[in-house]
C-alpha cells in the first residue's frame, strides 16, 4: 500500500500561484510514477500531470501546459505540483496518485492510477 497526502491548496486570486504537495509513504517511492488530477464540482476527474519514476519525463494535459510544472524529491518522498497563471477555470480538488507504471502522451487522459490521496481543494476567483 502506498498512503499519498495532499496539503498546499487554498483560495487565490486569478493570476495568483500555489504550490501543492504530497508525501508519500508506504512503500519505496521512487517504484512509482506519480501524477495529479482534478475534478471540479460536476465533472468528471480529470489528468492534469505525470512524472517518472525519477522525474527525467513529465507530461501535461493541454488546459495546464505553460502553466503548471510537475516535480518530485525522492529523497523527501515527495511530489510537487507548482501551479501559475492560475485562473477560476483551475478551479477543483486536487488529487495526488501513483502508480508503478508510467504513462505518456495520450494514454495519460485515461489511465487510473492505484492509489490516490484525499485531495486538496484549490479555489481560484475572478
Amino acid at each position: 500500500q502506498v498512503q499519498l497526502v495532499e496539503s498546499g491548496g487554498g483560495l487565490v486570486q486569478a493570476g495568483g500561484s500555489l504550490r501543492l504537495s504530497c508525501a508519500a509513504s508506504g512503500r519505496t517511492f521512487s517504484d512509482y510514477a506519480m501524477y495529479w488530477f482534478r475534478q471540479a464540482p460536476e465533472k468528471e476527474r480529470e489528468f492534469v500531470a505525470a512524472i517518472s519514476w525519477g522525474g527525467g519525463s513529465t507530461y501535461y494535459a493541454v488546459s495546464v501546459r505553460g502553466r503548471f510544472t510537475i516535480s518530485r524529491d525522492n529523497a523527501k518522498n515527495t511530489v510537487y505540483l507548482q501551479m501559475n497563471s492560475l485562473k477560476p477555470e483551475d478551479t477543483a480538488v486536487y488529487y495526488c496518485a501513483a502508480d508503478p507504471n508510467y504513462c505518456s502522451g495520450s494514454g495519460c487522459y485515461g489511465h487510473l492510477p492505484d492509489y490516490w490521496g484525499q485531495g486538496t481543494q484549490v479555489t481560484v476567483s475572478s
